[in-house]
C-alpha cells in the first residue's frame, strides 16, 4: 500500500511517499517547505510525486498530522484527505502530531525521558512526556495545556525538551525539532486504523469560547 503522509502542523511543512508491505515499510521520498504567507500543498506534494515517478492516482491512503500545531495548516491537510478520499477512495488516517515527534526524536537516537513541547498561544504551551527506546515510545504524561513555569521546572530538573517552535519562544534549552512526515507514514504503516476522512479532527484541547457581542444602541 502507498501511503502519502502530510504534517503541516508546523513552521516547516513536510510530506512523504512511503509502501507498506508485510509489516514492513520503505520511504519512498521525502520533502519539505518552511512555511510563509501561503502553504504550497498541492506543488509540494506533486514534486514529491514527479520525484517518486508516481501518479496521485497510485495513492492508497493518505495520512495526515492532526496537530496540535497551527491550525490553518492542519485545516488544509485535513482538506487534502478529505478531497482525496472523495475524489479517489482512498483510506484515510490521522495521527497525533506530537507521537510524530516523539517517533521523530527516537529516529534520531534519542534515548529516555523527553518533554514535546508545542506553543498554544495566549502565553500557554502543549505539553507531553514520553520515554524513548529502542523498540519505540511509551507516554508518560498525556498532552496537557500548561504555563510557562511547566517548561522551565523540566528545564531546571536537567530534561530534555524539544519542540518546533523553539526559535519562535526564544526559551533558553528547547531543542528545535519538527515532527517529519517520512515518521509519521511508517507509523501509519504499523497503526492500520483507518476512519472516513470526515471524522478526523484538529488535536485541540481548548475548550471552545466566545463573548456574544453587545446588541448596538440602535438596534431594536
Amino acid at each position: 500500500m502507498k501511503i502519502l503522509a502530510i504534517d503541516f502542523s508546523t513552521p516547516r511543512r513536510s510530506v512523504a511517499l512511503a509502501e507498506s508491505h508485510d509489516g514492513g515499510v520503505r520511504i519512498i521520498g521525502r520533502s519539505e517547505e518552511q512555511h510563509g504567507q501561503v502553504t504550497h500543498a498541492f506543488a509540494l506534494i506533486d514534486n514529491l510525486l514527479r520525484e517518486a515517478g508516481h501518479e496521485r492516482a497510485a495513492i492508497e491512503c493518505v495520512a495526515i498530522g492532526l496537530g496540535p500545531g497551527s491550525y490553518a495548516g492542519i485545516r488544509v491537510s485535513l482538506a487534502l484527505a478529505q478531497g482525496w478520499q472523495r475524489g479517489n477512495g482512498v483510506k484515510t488516517l490521522g495521527i497525533s502530531s506530537i507521537e510524530c515527534l516523539a517517533e521523530t526524536a527516537r529516529e534520531a537516537g534519542h534515548r529516555g525521558p523527553v518533554t514535546l513541547v508545542v506553543d498554544a498561544q495566549r502565553g500557554e504551551f502543549y505539553l507531553a512526556d514520553y520515554q524513548l527506546t529502542d523498540d519505540g515510545y511509551e507516554p508518560m504524561q498525556p498532552l496537557a495545556i500548561v504555563s510557562l513555569g511547566e517548561i522551565e521546572r523540566r528545564l531546571a530538573e536537567g530534561m530534555t525538551v524539544f519542540s518546533p517552535d523553539a526559535p519562535a519562544t526564544g526559551i533558553a534549552g528547547l531543542r528545535e525539532l519538527y515532527p517529519d512526515a517520512a515518521r509519521l507514514a511508517a507509523l501509519a504503516a504499523r497503526c492500520g486504523e483507518f476512519v472516513p476522512a470526515e471524522v478526523l479532527e484538529p488535536i485541540y484541547l481548548r475548550a471552545p469560547s466566545f463573548v456574544k457581542a453587545r446588541k448596538p444602541d440602535w438596534f431594536y
